[in-house]
């Protein structure tokens, strides 16, 4: 399409960025492949059974025969350059699907017409709107059997609006298709087209008093006047474009691309990043100007780590130029690096540029210190910018990983490193109170995933196993405790006798240690010893072998002998006149209770306010989130969520989703502290 102007930003008005989202088993990929080959960008479609893909190139992709990470094309179309990502379509990896978001001005969202709209393509339209972008609804596989169309675009337009208008509608039963906004009349599957016309055309015109007095007169308007106006109803969301195709037949991939390229917004025709400036409250506004004559903001919405080519990161570029010979900063670093080899992506191909202007999504290689959400410049004063951050879903399904092999700890933190670098919905944590290193991801799939990865990439095996309940014990009554340690081998001997008392604390409120000793029963050298014992027991537990908390300890009285007293003797007195007066002060075992916030449809509230409340669960209420979808708020005992995940994907077909914070702790019903003490007991014993 040739550029609206011959000016510095000629180049930037002939590329179009969009990412491909929506539901799995949509045919994001085999879409892809289609607007690939009719381009002209490669010679034949791959397919997705056979692993022959450009996007799905990822070997476990292959296996699974389904998209697990964010995938980066080119194509060019009547002299425009159009980048598109493939994102994978599971909940389980919208840490790949969601910044791909960032580097986009429009979020196509595909729906496969055979299953209609899922919850997944209803929470993309709401990613896709909170970030403001264009977006556009693609209904692939028009061909399948059974299907009704019509009823499915009313259900799209019942869903998300009236401004879900069609740019084209099927034809021949969904054998081609036939353009609704240049063409006036004509005939579809939907009857004739000139209704579907005159909806578009009044739609564009609203934003726009001039443009609605004209047509007001002039009964139509020529859609090539338009420009302007459906640019702003595309970027206001007052249209949101439905297009009929087809990827595995071809019908309407042809159109699609005209679309693409004809209708949707360059980097200046739609609205700017929301970059700021500056830290937390403090963080102002400012705006990207795609302008490729001034200096350098790009945005890294991914970066790929291989043991054998390095780190590879990939960003979009929002302002200014970047070359080849470039000096860059990464956010608020002191050192550049320069910009060696500059890539555009191809699936898996890595083809070299010299240059890349606003709008270009590009890649470099080998910089290790390029990392996710880096804000890539050339000038001291954007060392604080940044991007407004994403709302990622918190990761909650956790795994306890160890080496296979001992020694090779410090190796599993930095393998399981660099795979959390590259996924915002990975996290690695070290629970000191269990003393294991756990792996969260958003479900078994994604952490299955995870974990093939580290087997296949980098070759190291790992133990895994669901992580421990960090439980606690604590006391629920006074209690008394002396111990008198005497100890005599020969030469000088071990002397210390302590008498303490302990009463409960608030719950959360720790531990206290006290000194009311008189008349130096106990000299003042010895108490730290006193409180070195107790605290021993307050890590070790005395029950059920978990931390103690939540009690006060004051020693009151003792002996100690002028030569046989030590250090040892009192830290060992001290430590089972301690366990003695836990032992009678109605010793109870904690569980931690987490808040507990479960995102499902409608329909799915009834069966997972039943399971919660079974699983020792209290509902504390519910509240509508975006369409059709309905929070459900309450209290769980950590110890029941073992496996939820799996559960609520059985209740709401694999669309629930949660989160959950430490609230407080509880006592653990009479069965479970008995349990927990058996099992201590028999390890103490062996």
């Amino acid at each position: 399409m040739p550029s609206r102007s011959n000016g510095p930003t000629a180049e930037m008005e002939a590329v179009r960025t969009l990412a491909l989202v929506g539901a799995a088993a949509a045919g994001k990929s085999s879409l892809a492949e289609a607007l690939l080959h009719k381009a002209g960008a490669i010679a034949a479609c791959g397919s997705i059974e056979r692993g022959s893909t450009v996007s799905d190139y990822d070997p476990l992709e292959r296996r699974m025969l389904h998209s697990l990470n964010a995938s980066v094309m080119h194509l060019t179309h009547t002299g425009t350059r159009v980048h598109f990502i493939d994102t994978p379509g599971g909940p389980d990896f919208l840490g790949q699907s969601l910044p791909a978001l960032e580097a986009v001005e429009t979020a196509a969202v595909v729906i496969n017409a055979a299953t209609g709209i899922e919850p997944m393509t209803v929470r993309m339209m709401e990613y896709a709107a909170s970030r403001h972008l264009a977006r556009m609804i693609i209904v692939n596989k028009i061909d399948s059997q059974g299907v009704s169309l019509a009823r499915l675009l009313a259900d799209i337009q019942a869903t998300f609006g009236r401004e879900c208008l069609p740019l084209n509608l099927p034809d021949g039963v969904g054998k081609q298709v036939v353009d609704c906004f240049f063409n006036r009349f004509g005939q579809s599957d939907f009857g004739p087209v000139e209704a579907a016309h005159r909806a578009l055309v009044e739609q564009v015109v609203e934003v726009d008093a001039a443009f609605v007095e004209r047509y007001l007169e002039e009964g139509d308007m020529d859609p090539a006047e338009l420009h302007a106006p459906l640019e702003q109803a595309l970027r206001e969301g007052h249209l949101i474009p439905v297009c009929f195709v087809s990827a595995r037949s071809g019908a309407g991939v042809a159109e699609l691309l005209d679309v693409i390229v004809r209708l949707l917004p360059d980097p200046a025709e739609a609205n700017p990043p929301d970059f700021l400036v500056g830290e937390g409250a403090d963080a102002k506004p400012m705006q990207a100007r795609p302008d490729p004559s001034l200096h350098v903001l790009a945005h890294v919405f991914k970066v790929m780590g291989d043991p054998y080519v390095g780190k590879l990161g990939i960003f979009r570029v929002h302002q200014g130029t970047v070359a080849s010979d470039s000096q860059l900063y990464i956010g608020d670093g002191r050192k550049p690096f320069k910009v060696g080899h500059l890539f555009m992506l191809q699936g898996k191909d890595h083809v070299e540029v010299s240059r890349a202007v606003p709008g270009d999504i590009v890649a470099v290689a080998k910089i290790e210190e390029i990392h996710f959400d880096a804000v890539l410049h050339d000038a001291s004063e954007d060392d604080h910018v940044h991007l407004a951050p994403l709302e990622f879903p918190v990761p909650v399904h956790g795994l306890a990983v160890e080496p296979a092999r001992h020694g090779d700890e410090q190796r599993t933190w930095e393998i399981l490193g660099k795979l959390a670098a590259e996924d915002p919905c990975l996290r690695i944590e070290h629970v000191a109170a269990t003393n294991e290193t756990i792996l969260y991801g958003l479900g078994e799939l994604h952490l299955r995933t995870v974990l093939e990865r580290l087997r296949e990439v980098y070759r190291f095996e790992v133990r895994t196993r669901p992580p421990r309940i960090a439980y606690r014990e604590t006391v629920a009554a006074p209690a008394m405790g002396h111990h008198r340690h005497k100890k005599q081998t020969g030469g000088s001997g071990q002397f210390g006798e302590v008498f303490l008392r302990i009463e409960p604390l608030a719950r959360g409120a720790g531990f206290q240690f006290d000194d009311e000793v008189r008349g130096g029963a106990i000299p003042s050298q010895f108490i730290p010893a006193v409180e070195k014992g107790v605290r021993e027991v307050l890590l070790g537990g005395v029950i059920a072998g978990y931390p103690v908390v939540d009690v006060r300890v004051v020693v009151y009285d003792g002996k100690h002998h002028s030569v046989d007293s030590k250090d040892i003797a009192f830290a060992t007195a001290g430590r089972k006149a301690f366990m003695a007066a836990v032992r009678e002060a109605r010793p109870v075992v904690l569980e931690p209770i987490v808040q507990i916030e479960i995102v499902v449809s409608e329909h799915s509230v009834g069966d997972v306010t039943s399971d919660l409340s079974s699983r020792r669960g209290l509902v504390t209420g519910t509240s509508a989130m975006g369409i059709g979808s309905v929070v459900v708020r309450g209290q769980v005992p950590m110890a029941e969520l073992a496996s939820y995940q799996s559960r609520l994907n059985a209740m709401t077909s694999g669309q629930g989703r949660y989160t959950i914070a430490l609230s407080h702790y509880e006592a653990v019903p009479p069965a479970t502290q008995q349990a927990l003490m058996g099992q201590f007991q028999v390890r103490d014993e062996a």
